[in-house]
């Protein structure tokens, strides 16, 4: 009676591959959505383009100049500008969802430190401004 055993039943899932459907499926979807587009596209296009077609395109006015003109260097500054303070911000939004969450375990010195950081791009923003960076003209 001691060494009676038990004679529960294990459900039987079936083998081991099939765990692995949803990570086949996904990968499937994953090579398929961005291959279908460029393949239905090759067919559905025009094969011969017209003399419009192959024209520059600014905004529905015709050019005037041609289309590899320099650009001034201020135009490549504010879009560095735009990119580096952008990619900064992004940092504010991971703290300000854990600053927003029920379980606050930041200290002093987080909040300080993201004070910090604010000031830090503010003082950057200035110092573009009295470069005269931000300006286009």
């Amino acid at each position: 009676m001691l060494l009676q055993t038990t004679t529960a039943t294990i459900p039987n899932v079936g083998s081991p591959i099939t765990a692995y459907w949803p990570v086949m499926i996904f990968f499937l979807v994953a090579i398929i959505f961005p291959v279908l587009p460029i393949v239905l596209g090759r067919f559905l296009r025009p094969s011969k383009y017209e003399k419009g077609k192959m024209r520059p395109y600014e905004c529905g006015i015709d050019p005037t100049t041609e289309a590899h003109d320099r650009f001034t260097v201020r135009y490549y500054i504010v879009a560095m500008l735009f990119l580096i303070f952008d990619v900064e911000t992004i940092f504010l939004l991971p703290w300000a969802i854990i600053f927003m969450g029920d379980d606050f375990s930041f200290t002093k010195f987080a909040l300080v430190e993201m004070f910090v950081f604010i000031a830090i791009l503010v003082v950057g923003y200035y110092y573009a401004w009295r470069k005269g960076a931000l300006e286009w003209a």
